[in-house]
């Protein structure tokens, strides 16, 4: 029962806790956002690069 009570009153892991939620929260922010936009930033890309090669001359 001490035992119990010591575990319940001390805090020390709380705080890493919640860095450990916030920093899962941002990864999955930055997946959405990832998810949403690669099609789009994909083809940004190609078209830059097939804008180049043109340039280029290849």
């Amino acid at each position: 029962m001490l035992f119990l009570r010591r575990v319940l009153r001390d805090e020390a892991g709380a705080t890493s806790l919640e860095y450990g939620l916030i920093i899962s929260l941002i990864f999955l922010v930055i997946l959405s956002a990832l998810t949403a936009f690669g099609g789009t930033g994909s083809g940004i890309f190609n078209t830059a690069m097939t804008t180049l090669k043109t340039a280029i001359g290849g």
